[in-house]
């Protein structure tokens, strides 16, 4: 909702004076094009997420499309609500951020200003190519859905797992598998693990997609999905392959960190695949992108989770009386020398700042993460621009605030009632705090290793 006062006499002016001042503050200096100043900033800050079949609502691939939007474009980017960038870079500064420069959003103000001007064409970089369904490259196998969900739209949240047999000639090494949501508005999270057979005639048996909270036991699940092997045991799992969250793109680290061997029979299984409520009926049919490797991997990927379902207990408990703003804090203590890759945060919809940092056995501050102001939409697995090695002994530390009142425009209560932590529920109507570190244990040499720009070429 916007709020406008309405100001009067002696107000008036000195707003229309600030304005001018404003105006003349930012005047360009030279006639701004979009050829020559604009599609610079547009195709590398905007373009990834606004083209063909990803999350932006139009595509900014030329000219004609971003001027139609030019005076949106000069608004969210001067308030920065776009290009979206929750982390306080004053704090700490990750590989591939999107942030505009001030001489950027004063580029897109004053080209605006001069009537958003082409320019000579000529001059104009080319927009970027992007291979269809995927962020990162030409992948060496797809595995897709083997049909498409119905999403009933009841308002419900629905959380399921599912599961992708597949097949291969022999074992092979995979790089990286990407997650890509078939239906972006509704697919929320999901969490996806490797599982291979010693011994199994028949990969199609079972269902393919069931309700997460429907069973009592793994065993039972596995049953329902056919994932047992053939004389009931259970098969064979690496965990956490592949993850997504809003805004996530998959994490490519240099080729001798992270990567699986992935054997000749199995399947991908999706465990608690969350999509959120739907006012009608709607369909999805996600898909996995796997990018194979040449080699075995050298240093597998460690994943450590604190705070809800994680190794860390959250104080005090976390329930969020209505009416009020609370923090909590959760901490965990680091018993080898690490090399962090990547960081996520997650909250949900109660979130308001995040704040995460280690202390050394010297008592040394190692900054992590900041979110001045959490938006549920835009969740990251950042990556630091070189490994970050934590030293043994460290404690991080996570500081997470909850705003549980009527002036949270996101609040899923009107009025404000209780919202808690239930027994690790992923609903977006109750919260989580969590926080996710990938790393490897740290070797020597470590800190040298860059993590930004690595492409899978």
């Amino acid at each position: 909702m916007l709020m406008i006062a309405c100001n009067t006499g002696t107000e008036d002016q000195k707003a229309k004076a600030s304005e001018e001042a404003t105006v003349a503050k930012f005047e360009p200096t030279e006639e701004v094009t979009f050829s020559e100043h604009i599609a610079p900033i547009i195709y590398k800050n905007c373009t990834p997420c606004h083209r063909p079949g990803e999350a932006g609502p139009f595509p900014f691939t030329n000219y004609e499309e971003v001027a139609k939007h030019a005076r949106m474009i000069q608004y969210v980017t001067s308030t920065g609500f776009m290009p979206p960038w929750p982390a306080d870079p004053n704090y700490r500064h990750f590989a591939g951020e999107r942030m505009l420069t001030e001489r950027e959003k004063d580029l897109i103000k004053n080209w605006v200003r001069g009537e958003w001007k082409e320019g000579d064409s000529s001059l104009a970089p080319s927009a970027p190519t992007y291979p269809k369904g995927s962020q990162l490259g030409e992948p060496d196998l797809v595995l897709k859905m083997p049909e498409e969900y119905k999403i009933k739209g009841n308002g419900e949240d629905n959380f399921l797992t599912m599961k992708i047999p597949y097949e291969l000639p022999t074992d092979t090494f995979v790089r990286l598998i990407e997650f890509v949501p078939g239906n972006r508005r509704l697919v929320h999270h999901v969490n996806s693990h490797l599982v291979f057979f010693q011994n199994k005639k028949k990969l199609d048996e079972g269902n393919w997609v069931v309700d997460a909270y429907k069973h009592g036991s793994r065993k039972d699940l596995y049953t329902d999905l056919g994932l047992l092997n053939d004389d009931d045991s259970y098969p064979e799992l690496i965990p956490l392959v592949a993850n997504y969250l809003p805004g996530v793109v998959a994490n490519v680290f240099p080729e001798d960190i992270g990567g699986w061997n992935m054997k000749k029979k199995g399947a991908l299984v999706m465990n608690d695949l969350h999509y959120g409520p739907s006012g009608k009926d709607d369909v999805d049919q996600s898909y996995f992108n796997i990018f194979f490797a040449d080699k075995p991997p050298k240093r597998p990927t460690i994943e450590l989770q604190l705070g809800t379902l994680g190794i860390s207990d959250i104080v005090p408990d976390l329930v969020i009386p209505p009416d009020t703003i609370m923090t909590f804090k959760t901490k965990a203590k680091v018993f080898k020398d690490i090399s962090l890759l990547t960081i996520n945060p997650h909250m949900h919809l109660l979130g308001k700042t995040f704040e995460a940092y280690a202390i050394t056995p010297a008592k040394d501050t190692i900054p992590l993460i900041r979110i001045p102001e959490w938006d549920f939409r835009w969740q990251y697995f950042y990556t630091f621009e070189k490994m970050l090695k934590i030293p043994k002994g460290s404690i991080v530390e996570v500081n997470a605030s909850f705003d549980n009142t009527a002036d949270n425009p996101n609040n899923p209560y009107s009025p404000p009632r209780v919202i808690a932590e239930r027994e690790g529920s992923m609903r977006t109507t109750d919260e989580m705090l969590q926080f996710i570190m990938t790393f490897v244990p740290y070797e020597p040499g470590d800190e040298n290793i860059s993590l930004d720009g690595v492409s899978l070429k």
